[in-house]
C-alpha cells in the first residue's frame, strides 16, 4: 500500500501497540538542554535508573544562557545551577554536551542539523516544543514534556497517539521580499493556532521543493504554532546535500547506503492523506502579526481587523487582542512604532537569515529610538557570519551582536523587553508575556522585516528597501 513519510517512520519504529491504543515507539535521537532535563534526571537517581542509550542522547545549554556575557558563574544564580547541574548529569551519564566555548554550542533546534545528527526516517524526542523544526530533514520529531524526558532517558521509548496527515501544498514562485516565515505565517493564519491538533503537517508543493534546508527549517518550526504536533518535508536532493560531510553524517559508502534508505521513506506518489491544502505562493505578502497569537497575522499592507466586521464566535479573541495590544480595530499595521528589533530564535537564526538581514540594514542606521540586537543560533553560525563581516554590517548599522542562545525569544535569560516595549521579533510565538514583560507586546515577522522596522523605526514593507537597492 502506498504511505505517506509519517506511516513509514511510525511503523519502522514502533515497538508494540499499547493496550490503551497508543504505540510504544523508539526514539532514534534525543536532544536534551538545560531546561527541561533536570528534574528527569533527578526522577532517574530517585529510582536508581540510567540512561538507556546515551549514544543517541545530545545536550547543549541554550535557553538560559546570557548572550552578552557568558563568562561563569553566570550572574544569574539560578542559570548558573541549571548550567551546572546539565554538565554535571552528562558526565555521569557519559551524554556528549555542546556548552559555551565548545564551537558548537547552540540553540538545540539549530546545532542538531548543523551538526548532522538530525537525518531523514528518524524519530527525534526533544523536551521542547518546537522539535518539529526537524522535521525539515524527512524526520518525526516532537516536543515532550519532562516525565517524557524521563523516559526516554531511562527506556529510549515513548508512549504516543498516531497522528493524522494533513498534506500542506505551497505551489508557485515566492515575490522577491517574501520569506519562508511569511508562508509558515500565512498558513497558521489560513488553518488557525488549533487547525492542526491532532495532525502531522506534510509540507510540500513546487514552493517548498526550491526551499533551502533553512527554510524548510523556519517552516517546519512554527507547525506546532498552527497545533500540529509534526511537520515535515520529504527529503530530497537538497537535504542530502546539506547533509553530506556533516560531523555525525554516514561518511563514504555508508553515506551511500543511507541516502537511498533517506529517500526510500519519503511519501509515496499515491499516498492518501487525511486532508489537503493548497495555498498559491504568488498570493503570499510580507506578513506580520499584530495580536496574541501566531494567528493573529495580516499582510504589511493590510489593517488591523475591527471586531464589529468579524463573526461573533471571533470578536472575543480579537478584542482581548486589541485592548492588550493598544492597537485600534481598521488602523494599518505599517507605521507600528517600534522599540526593540530581535533577529535570532530557533526560527529565524541561522546563516542565511543573517546574510538577508544584513543585505537590508547595509549602509544605513538603526533609529536612534530603537534597540536593535543580533543572536546567532549557534556558536558555529557566529563564526561563519564573522568570516563574512556580517557582524561588522549590523554594529555599523547599530545592532549589537551576541554570542549564541535562545535570548529574547522567551526570556528565559537577561534579555527582556521592559513594560510596554514593542518588539519586532523573527521569533515563533507573540503570547502575552513571552518576552519577559508582562505587558511587552511582540510583533512577529521575517529577519528581513525586523531588519526593516529596525532602520525605519515602525513596521515597515521591507519590499521598497530591496526595490531601491536594486535587489528586486
Amino acid at each position: 500500500m502506498p504511505s505517506t513519510l509519517f506511516s513509514k517512520v511510525w511503523d519502522a519504529h514502533a515497538v508494540r501497540r499499547l493496550p490503551n491504543g497508543q504505540t510504544q515507539l523508539f526514539v532514534g535521537l534525543h536532544l536534551v538542554h538545560e531546561v527541561t532535563s533536570p528534574q528527569a534526571f533527578d526522577m532517574l537517581r530517585a529510582r536508581g535508573w540510567t540512561v538507556r542509550a546515551p549514544d543517541r542522547t545530545f545536550a547543549t545549554v541554550d535557553h538560559i544562557v546570557p548572550t552578552a556575557d557568558q563568562r561563569r558563574p553566570f550572574a544569574d544564580r539560578m542559570a548558573e545551577d541549571m548550567m551546572s547541574a546539565l554538565e554535571r548529569n552528562c558526565r555521569e551519564h557519559g551524554i556528549p554536551l555542546f556548552g559555551p566555548g565548545s564551537g558548537h554550542q547552540g540553540i538545540v533546534h539549530v546545532i542538531g542539523p548543523e551538526q548532522g545528527l538530525t537525518q531523514p526516517g528518524m524519530t527525534i524526542a526533544c523536551g521542547d516544543s518546537h522539535t518539529s523544526t526537524h522535521g525539515a530533514f524527512g524526520a518525526i520529531a516532537f516536543g515532550i514534556g519532562t516525565s517524557q524526558v524521563r523516559d526516554v532517558l531511562a527506556s529510549q521509548t515513548l508512549a504516543l497517539d498516531p497522528l493524522k496527515v494533513r498534506r500542506i501544498r505551497v505551489e508557485g514562485q515566492l515575490a522577491p521580499g517574501v520569506y519562508a516565515k511569511d508562508v509558515i505565517l500565512d498558513v497558521i493564519r489560513r488553518l488557525g493556532v488549533k487547525g492542526g491538533v491532532g495532525y502531522a503537517y506534510e509540507y510540500g508543493g513546487s514552493t517548498l521543493a526550491a526551499m533551502s534546508m533553512d527554510e524548510r527549517m523556519t517552516i517546519c518550526n512554527m507547525s506546532i504554532e498552527g497545533g500540529a504536533r509534526v511537520g515535515y518535508v520529504n527529503p530530497d536532493e537538497t537535504t542530502f546535500a546539506y547533509l553530506e560531510g556533516r560531523p555525525y553524517a554516514p561518511k563514504g559508502e555508508a553515506f551511500a547506503r543511507a541516502r537511498a534508505w533517506w529517500a526510500s521513506m519519503a511519501s509515496d506518489p499515491a499516498a492518501r492523506y487525511d486532508d489537503e491544502v493548497v495555498i498559491d505562493a504568488g498570493g503570499i505578502k510580507p506578513t506580520v502579526t499584530w495580536g496574541i497569537n501566531p494567528g493573529q497575522a495580516l499582510a504589511v499592507d493590510e489593517r488591523v481587523p475591527a471586531p464589529e466586521g468579524l463573526h461573533e464566535a471571533e470578536r472575543e479573541s480579537v478584542r482581548e487582542a486589541l485592548d492588550f495590544m493598544g492597537f485600534r480595530g481598521g488602523a494599518p499595521i505599517a507605521g507600528t512604532r517600534i522599540d526593540v528589533a530581535f533577529i535570532g530564535s530557533c526560527t529565524n537564526a541561522r546563516l542565511s537569515d543573517l546574510r538577508e538581514a544584513a543585505r537590508i540594514v547595509r549602509g544605513a542606521r538603526v533609529r536612534p529610538h530603537v534597540k536593535a540586537l543580533v543572536v546567532p543560533g549557534s556558536e558555529s553560525v557566529g563564526r561563519a557570519a564573522e568570516a563574512e563581516g556580517l557582524d561588522q554590517v549590523f554594529r555599523e548599522a547599530g545592532f549589537e551582536w551576541r554570542a549564541a542562545g535562545c535570548s529574547m525569544c522567551l526570556a528565559m535569560n537577561p534579555d527582556r523587553l521592559e513594560g510596554r516595549q514593542i518588539c519586532a521579533s523573527s521569533s515563533n510565538r507573540n503570547f502575552k508575556g513571552r518576552q519577559g514583560s508582562p505587558t511587552g507586546r511582540t510583533l512577529l515577522m521575517s529577519p528581513a522585516m525586523v531588519a526593516a522596522a529596525a532602520i525605519a523605526g515602525e513596521v515597515t514593507d521591507v519590499r521598497p528597501i530591496l526595490r531601491a537597492k536594486g535587489e528586486q
